[in-house]
Parts: structure tokens; C-alpha cells; sequence
């Protein structure tokens, strides 16, 4: 037991069928292990969570294109939002980092591996991207869909949910406006994504006109980030959606 956690008060111990009927069930084994990992990364690592929006107004409107063009090779927003991510991490690699147990050492790596969240019916699996900075778009696109698959059905192996550097959490086919998802130790930030809304925002000259805004949650380690370098981030985030190339 941590130092934090032996502070605590003791979990409250009621019977809580006095109140009325209650069924019983133990947690599933999936759930039971990410629970522990949530509760450790919560206590142990100092979050802040920087909220903003990305204007994809153009992306959606390139993307709505390519895929007309080419149906064979459908583009989503996940697998931009890996080479966005890769990006954002080559330009402030300080996000690209991990600290030891202790929080006397950082280390910077020179790779980039990039996880995305899974939702499957025994809880919550995140698989891990190797090496997307080496990979194109189609190549990313067809290693989220068997992976995901995977996940579903016959489940992930501990190598292939290890070694990521920064991960994906996304709420955008279910909805929401922002939350603060819980770092995937060690690394030191992990991004939400939420449904993305349509809003009139005022044009050069003053004119309402109808964007696209995609809400992004950055959750990320106070020792090694500050919040300015957050800012930066999430805004890198954007940038890379807007220029992103769909061939």
C-alpha cells in the first residue's frame, strides 16, 4: 500500500441490502485489472486537463471529398489524429517523455508508438501503434481496424498494449463535450476526444458562419508538463488536423 493511500479512511462497510434489494456480482477480470491501474495512475501522477476546440471545418470538408473520390479507402478522424499526435510530439517532444517511479529521471524517447482506447464488452483495452511516424495513412487505418477487432474478440496480449508513448481516448461515436480522461502511466499525457458539434462562430467581418469544433481534453503530468506547453499541444493538435494530407 502507497504512503497515500495508508493515509485514507478505511472504505465505508454497510449492508447496503438494509435499504433494499441488492444483487450481487464480482467484477469482471478486465475491469477489476484496469480499476487497479486507473486508481494507481489517479494517485500517483499530478493531472490538469486543458480543454479546447479544433476548428475541422476544412478537414471535414476534405475528407467528405476524398472519400467520395475514394470509397475504397474511406478516411476517419482517429487515424489523423495518430499522424497529428506523431507530429504534435516530434514538435514539443517533451510530451514524448516518461518519468521513473520516483521522479528523479526523465526519459526522452525517440520512437512513437500511439495507443488508442477500446471499448469492449469485458472493459476498457488500449492497443498500441508501433512506429507511426514510419507508416501512412492507409497502413494506420488497417492496423486500428484488425487490432480493434482483435480487441473485441479474442482479446490483446500484454506486448501489444505496452511501450506507447501517448494515448487516444475517444468518446466521439457516443458524445460529450469534454472530460478528463486518467494518464496511461508512464506516459505523461493522454488525449480526449469528444462528438464534434457544428457552431456559428463570427467570420473576418463579423458574419456568423457555420464551423465544425472538435473538443479536445488533454490530460497531462504537472512534474513534466506545464501549462502553457499543453496549450501549445493541443493547438499543434489542430494544426496538424488542418494540413492534414489525405493521400
Amino acid at each position: 500500500m502507497s504512503d497515500k493511500t495508508a493515509t485514507m479512511l478505511p472504505w465505508p462497510s454497510d449492508d447496503l441490502s438494509a435499504y433494499g434489494p441488492v444483487e450481487e456480482r464480482k467484477v469482471g477480470r478486465i475491469q477489476h485489472h484496469v480499476g487497479r491501474v486507473m486508481e494507481r495512475n489517479w494517485c500517483s501522477i499530478p493531472h490538469v486537463t486543458h480543454h479546447d476546440d479544433a476548428d475541422i471545418t476544412g478537414f471535414e470538408q476534405r475528407r467528405g471529398e476524398w472519400n467520395a473520390a475514394h470509397p475504397q479507402r474511406k478516411r476517419s478522424l482517429l487515424p489523423a489524429l495518430v499522424k497529428a499526435s506523431v507530429a504534435a510530439l516530434q514538435r514539443y517532444p517533451q510530451f514524448n517523455c516518461s518519468l521513473s517511479a520516483d521522479g528523479t529521471t526523465v526519459y526522452a524517447k525517440q520512437y512513437f508508438h500511439i495507443g488508442f482506447a477500446v471499448d469492449v464488452p469485458a472493459g476498457l483495452l488500449v492497443p498500441v501503434l508501433r512506429d507511426c511516424d514510419k507508416k501512412d495513412t492507409d497502413e494506420i487505418t488497417a492496423e486500428i481496424a484488425a487490432i480493434s477487432e482483435k480487441a473485441r474478440t479474442k482479446g490483446l496480449s500484454m506486448t501489444e498494449m505496452s511501450g506507447g508513448c501517448f494515448t487516444l481516448s475517444s468518446l466521439g461515436h457516443i458524445g460529450g463535450t469534454g472530460f478528463s480522461p486518467i494518464i496511461n502511466a508512464p506516459e505523461v499525457a493522454i488525449l480526449g476526444i469528444c462528438r464534434t458539434r457544428a457552431q456559428f462562430l463570427p467570420d473576418a467581418s463579423g458574419q456568423p458562419v457555420l464551423r465544425q469544433l472538435l473538443p479536445l481534453s488533454l490530460s497531462y503530468d504537472h512534474r513534466v508538463i506545464n501549462g502553457a506547453d499543453a496549450a501549445r499541444f493541443v493547438c499543434a493538435i489542430a494544426e496538424g488536423l488542418a494540413a492534414f494530407d489525405f493521400n
